[in-house]
């Protein structure tokens, strides 16, 4: 019997102070310094239960994020285009309270607004979900039966759910997906199954 395929979707760690409660999206952003003591946490994780393969967003905060993990795991990142964050359009850059006062729209309403595409200038649901799920069924097909790192962001981590659990991408705001977070799926045929959903190995800090 084949072994199942694990991805282990991990977000990368906090952003700068000045991005907090902002829609950062597709601005190219650098970790806090809390943000590269928990990648810290999270790669000493990994040298414990070591992955075979990794994949990861182009993104600096990523980038950032994937340095100790590739340096104590050994491994070279493969760089995906389409893991990079979903484009908020005229949302980018604005705080939560900012998003309020212009448009009247709760901040935590974002997935229900980008679905119905009701935010100017954004990438559209259905781009989203395209660019993801290409990333997906590349890495299922060259890592098949492996344990896999897939670091990446707190929206395509929230697509990659919603692909795998066929469930539609608005419903995904139950899931919290904290900074330098780990959720576990188990893939095996004709099911799916998640192992670990948010767990923070830097939680101590």
């Amino acid at each position: 019997m084949d072994s199942p395929t694990r991805l282990y979707l991990l977000r990368h760690g906090e952003v700068e102070s000045r991005y907090h409660r902002v829609f950062g999206g597709k601005i190219d952003m650098e970790l806090s310094p809390l943000g590269h003591q928990q990648v810290k946490a999270l790669a000493d994780y990994f040298r414990r239960h070591p992955p075979h393969v990794m994949y990861a967003s182009p993104m600096k905060r990523v980038q950032q994020t994937l340095e100790p993990l590739a340096k104590w795991t050994g491994l070279t990142p493969i760089i995906l285009p389409g893991l990079r964050e979903v484009d908020f359009g005229a949302w980018t850059g604005l705080s939560w309270e900012q998003v309020y006062e212009r448009f009247k729209v709760s901040a935590f309403d974002w997935l229900k607004e980008l679905e119905a595409g009701s935010i100017s200038g954004a990438e559209s649901t259905a781009d989203f979900r395209k660019r993801v799920d290409e990333s997906l069924k590349q890495i299922l097909l060259q890592a098949a039966h492996k344990e896999v790192a897939v670091v990446a962001h707190g929206g395509v981590i929230r697509m990659l759910l919603a692909i795998i659990l066929d469930l539609p991408f608005a419903k995904m705001s139950i899931f919290d997906i904290e900074y330098a977070s780990i959720t576990k799926v188990k893939l095996v045929p004709h099911k799916s199954e998640i192992e670990l959903l948010n767990f923070s190995p830097w939680r101590d800090l």
